[in-house]
């Protein structure tokens, strides 16, 4: 049965091959991104299940706005909450304006995601955190990345009380970690396709239970440790 959609960070990368691969399985897909692109656009050309939101911004109280507004009404079975940035930070060079814009935009705009649409979830909706094993504590082996590794792992912890939070309303919160991804976010640097990952995740979403709610897994399956 088609169910209805929401990924944020549509517009490219990994949110854009999510969207692509939902709505080719034939569910509602609605595409949530601050500006478009000419992929996106192509693809909602081709596929009439899927709408393209602009201007939405989660980091913004602007933005989370007009998200509410273009969802009103809305019965939301997936959320996927995905953008995110990726700064660089190391000791002695430290930034703390992109620390700060890191943990507005990973960390505290999911969350806000979250509780500007908790009452569009019904029973057996589900929420996917699309988080990094860089904010695993226990798997930190290189260091550096400040204002990155602290936002994800803000987000995970995050992802964690939501999974208590939403119990009682039947709705399952996932925590992924896409791999190493060839996207722009790491100049394509990684070492598995955005397509390729996002049909790892797709499939995670769909099978996730309320017994593995606010468990934090790589694509691939691997249980992560926090």
């Amino acid at each position: 049965m088609s169910k209805n959609i929401v990924i944020t960070g549509a517009n490219r990368g990994i949110g854009f091959a999510m969207s692509k691969e939902f709505s080719q399985q034939g569910n509602t897909v609605f595409a949530l991104c601050r500006h478009s692109s000419e992929q996106l656009e192509n693809l909602a050309n081709q596929a009439n299940n899927l709408q393209v939101i602009t201007g939405v911004d989660v980091a913004t109280d602007e933005g989370l706005a007009l998200m509410v507004s273009a969802l009103k009404g809305l019965t939301i079975d997936i959320l996927v909450c995905n953008a995110g940035i990726l700064r660089e930070e190391q000791l002695g060079s430290l930034n703390i304006e992109t620390i700060r814009e890191q943990f507005e935009v990973n960390a505290i705009a999911p969350l806000r995601c979250v509780d500007s649409l908790r009452q569009q979830f019904i029973s057996g909706s589900k929420v996917a955190m699309i988080t990094s094993r860089m904010g695993s504590i226990a798997d930190n082996g290189s260091g550096g990345r400040y204002g990155y590794r602290m936002s994800k792992a803000a987000l995970n912890s995050a992802a964690m009380s939501l999974s208590k939070d939403l119990a009682d309303k039947n709705v399952a919160v996932g925590v992924y970690h896409p791999g190493y991804v060839q996207t722009d976010m790491v100049n394509h640097g990684g070492d598995i396709s955005a397509d390729e990952s996002a049909g790892k995740l797709v499939n995670l979403i769909l099978d996730l239970t309320m017994q593995e709610s606010g468990v934090f897994k790589h694509s691939n399956g691997q249980l992560l440790p926090w």
